[in-house]
């Protein structure tokens, strides 16, 4: 499969999650944007080491895996990311009963 078909998928994923960031009001909505373009990075980050180091596979098998480390270490820093912000929804819900983004405007004073 060519690698243009991945990074049509990966802009189009990685646009609806800028898209979801800038307009959503609802800060779970917002995460799962953010999720959205992370697994667009992973995507592409994968499709580009597979396209650059198909050669190199023959002659060294572990030439490919740089890319899976790069994609390993945004999965985890995704979960963590997760688990703070999810906790931090979760006590504004507990404080407010709302999950609206505009309400932290308040912190400002």
């Amino acid at each position: 499969m060519p690698v243009y078909y991945y990074i049509v998928l990966a802009i189009a994923l990685f646009s609806i999650g800028v898209i979801g960031v800038l307009t959503r009001r609802n800060a779970i909505i917002i995460f799962m944007c953010i999720e959205l373009m992370l697994n667009a990075v992973n995507l592409l980050l994968v499709a580009f080491s597979k396209m650059h180091n198909l050669a190199t596979v023959a002659i060294n098998p572990t030439a490919a895996s740089d890319a899976q480390i790069f994609v390993f270490f945004i999965m985890v820093v995704a979960a963590a990311e997760v688990t703070v912000g999810l906790a931090i929804i979760v006590m504004l819900y507990r404080n407010t009963h709302s999950v609206d983004v505009n309400f932290l405007n308040r912190l400002k004073n």
